[in-house]
């Protein structure tokens, strides 16, 4: 059973910064995909980022292209989105995602596992 666990989210005031962490466990993740997706009240659904396990290549969101990376720790299982200069936009849950195919691109219908979420806030 894969199980993704994602921290770090809290209410941060415009212009500051946040990291999230995804932690997965359950099996080993070097041909998955990874992504991170947000949902805002009353917003469908939006890809950020994502990326792959084999040679770490990431894929942005144009809409946090230049304020959001994404990076992993192949050892530790875990990848993290750092995310800086952020807007009372960027307000929503996020949610970590995991594919076993190795996609990490925007249709969230490949993904098969997802974590809990975790509420990003940020105040004006």
């Amino acid at each position: 059973q894969v199980q993704l666990v994602e921290s770090g989210g809290g209410l941060v005031q415009a212009g500051g910064s946040l990291r999230l962490s995804c932690a997965a466990s359950g099996r080993a993740f070097s041909s998955y995909g990874m992504g991170w997706f947000r949902r805002a009240p009353g917003k469908e659904r939006e890809f950020v980022a994502g990326i792959t396990w084999s040679g770490y290549s990431t894929y942005i969101a144009d809409s946090v292209k230049g304020r959001f990376t994404l990076s992993g720790d192949n050892a530790k299982n875990t990848v993290y989105l750092q995310m800086n200069s952020l807007k009372p936009e960027d307000t929503a849950v996020y949610y970590c995602a995991a594919s076993p195919s190795g996609y990490s691109g925007s249709d969230y219908q490949r993904y098969d596992y997802w974590g809990q979420g975790t509420q990003v806030t940020v105040s004006s």
